[in-house]
């Protein structure tokens, strides 16, 4: 056996390994992402700012994730997978430094901020790198983890947070130092990771600031844009106003509740679309919408009642719905990417989640300081409601519009 087939043979006989551990780490970036949620609360009691300030600290964290999709989303496609994620675990590194050292706003804002352009940089790269690091042997696998992975982390941080809060020490510092922990472990992971990514030209100009999918793929990905949008705008509300909202109108005030709000629809989202895994991302754009609407709408007769058991009903049925969003959207950009192109598509996936979770939640939070929390959360509510049903009502029109465009056999 050559040298070259002996090399080969052992890439593919680690290539599991390493395929998890790129799970793993997507799960820790979006668990770091959420670690904040719970403490948002604290940090108010802390210091004494509105719903405003903490809508703009939220606000500041998108910013920095969306510019690092746009500028450096298909940077890994051309100077390889590993030196972007190294630069990711970086910064990322340096910005829990921050949350463990922040006393006031300011330091949380270049915190945030910090952390989302380091989320930007590493949800993208290891997304194409799932893809390029999937077995043969089991083709769709990474789709399935870029669905799962991301909500299990958004639920694992939130909760966990909320529980080293109510019951750990240093509320607001020891979350950070063992995350602080998983980022020096994933650091190793990359170094020991082969390179993934073949190094081609154009390095510089990927940098300039595009969004845009092939004109070949766009028929594919226009069906999964509104459900997208649907799912990630009910998630900011979540992730944004959840725990803020739970002690505001029911009088919850124990952290670990305010965390498990979070759980209740991430977690949720990430077992349907583990139990879900094999079924098409055609078969699940409709249902999707349809349960997305329907426990957003379950969940605002919660809100406008007072009734925390229907309102918890609500957001389990719409966690259903977001996990079938989040496996039918995400499968799709992992089916149809070309390997050129990986980096650069999951970068418009993103950036599209992100738009559409960033935008409605802060000016949620702006309106949460005008007209107060129930009224903001119901109107927000409601609107989701419209976008789902849209979002449906438009797979229902372009699935027969296929049907009776197919040709009809005699």
């Amino acid at each position: 056996m050559s040298v070259t087939t002996r090399a080969t043979a052992r890439d593919i006989r680690l290539r599991g390994p390493y395929f998890a551990g790129v799970a793993a780490m997507i799960t820790l970036f979006l668990a770091a992402s959420s670690a904040p949620s719970p403490l948002y609360v604290v940090y108010q009691q802390l210091w004494g700012f509105t719903p405003t300030v903490l809508t703009v600290v939220f606000a500041i964290y998108v910013v920095g994730l969306l510019g690092s999709l746009l500028v450096v989303g298909a940077l890994s496609d051309h100077v390889g997978r590993r030196p972007v994620l190294f630069g990711a675990i970086l910064l990322e590194i340096v910005a829990l430094v921050l949350f463990v050292l922040a006393g006031d706003v300011v330091v949380l804002s270049v915190a945030r901020f910090l952390q989302g352009v380091a989320t930007g940089v590493a949800m993208t790269t290891l997304g194409a790198a799932l893809v390029d690091l999937e077995s043969p042997a089991a083709p769709g696998r990474a789709g399935v983890v870029n669905s799962v992975a991301p909500t299990t982390g958004l639920a694992l941080g939130a909760l966990g947070c909320g529980a080293l809060v109510e019951f750990g020490p240093a509320p607001t510092r020891f979350v950070y130092a063992l995350l602080l922990a998983g980022m020096g472990l994933a650091a190793v992971v990359v170094a020991l990771m082969p390179e993934t990514s073949a190094r081609r030209p154009g390095a510089l100009g990927s940098l300039r600031p595009k969004v845009g999918v092939p004109a070949r793929l766009r028929a594919e990905v226009a069906p999964v844009v509104p459900v997208m949008i649907a799912s990630w705008a009910l998630g900011g509300l979540y992730l944004s106003l959840g725990p803020s909202v739970t002690a505001g109108l029911f009088d919850l005030r124990n952290h670990l509740v305010g965390g498990f709000v979070v759980t209740l629809l991430c977690g949720t989202g990430a077992a349907t679309a583990f139990l879900l895994r094999n079924r098409s991302a055609v078969q699940l754009l409709a249902p999707a919408a349809a349960l997305l609407g329907l426990g957003t709408l379950v969940t605002l007769v919660g809100l406008t009642t007072g009734l925390i058991a229907v309102a918890a009903l609500g957001t389990l049925v719409a966690g259903v719905g977001f996990g079938a969003a989040a496996l039918a959207t995400f499968g799709t950009f992992a089916r149809i990417a070309a390997p050129h192109e990986r980096g650069a598509l999951f970068a418009v996936a993103f950036v599209i989640s992100y738009v559409a979770f960033s935008v409605p939640a802060v000016a949620a939070g702006f309106a949460g300081t005008a007209f107060g929390l129930r009224l903001t959360a119901e109107v927000y509510a409601l609107v989701i409601v419209v976008i789902t049903a849209a979002a449906l009502v438009l797979r229902l029109a372009l699935a027969r519009a296929a049907r009776r465009a197919a040709p009809v056999c005699s």
